[in-house]
């Protein structure tokens, strides 16, 4: 065992929680299905879905339904809900067009039409699961957000994103994926 490896076996314990999130207090009900044809709910996430550096960084396929006709916006967040941090860390952020019902798989990618990307601590974009190697089995939230308004063009960032949603989510969704990063072996130092 190397000394990444190490390390995560010994922050194991120390994980954010699902209960930590900042949107685990949204009054919006649950109504919104969310699924992949790459997984299913609580199951492991393929590899190709995985961050750089463990996979191919592809976002996954979705599809939802569900969203109410008064949409003006669909808010799109992927959080690591077993981050050894004080909260989830969010690993993608996004505005997607209302009319929005599928992204295919790779859709997530700077560029996509009807796509807005917000600024995350980790960049923009899809970025996917790349937990700490040895850490275990990590959570990775696909919540989407249906929204009454729009929202504004000035709205860049992730704290400001969920700012912004608070007084207007009207349903939401959640899709939830595993992936626990194989670990390293011996001599090797790749992220």
């Amino acid at each position: 065992m190397n000394l990444v490896d190490h390390v995560g076996q010994i922050l194991r314990p120390v994980r954010a929680g699902a209960r930590r999130s900042r949107l685990t207090t949204l009054p919006s009900p649950f109504t919104i299905e969310l699924s992949s044809p790459a997984f299913a709910d609580g199951d492991a996430m393929p590899i190709a879905h995985a961050g750089r550096g463990v996979g191919a960084n592809v976002s996954p396929a979705l599809s939802w339904r569900g969203v109410p006709k008064d949409t003006a916006a669909l808010a799109f967040i992927i959080e690591d809900d077993d981050v050894p941090l004080p909260r989830p860390l969010t690993h993608t952020a996004a505005v997607l067009a209302p009319g929005i019902d599928h992204l295919d798989e790779g859709a997530l990618a700077a560029g996509a039409p009807d796509i807005r990307f917000l600024r995350t601590l980790l960049g923009r974009g899809y970025l996917g699961p790349r937990p700490i190697p040895g850490h275990g089995t990590h959570h990775y939230r696909f919540h989407l957000i249906a929204l009454n308004a729009a929202v504004p063009d000035d709205v860049r960032t992730v704290g400001a994103l969920l700012r912004a949603i608070r007084t207007s989510a009207i349903a939401r969704g959640v899709l939830t994926g595993t992936y626990q990063r194989p670990p390293r072996s011996l001599g090797s130092l790749e992220n």
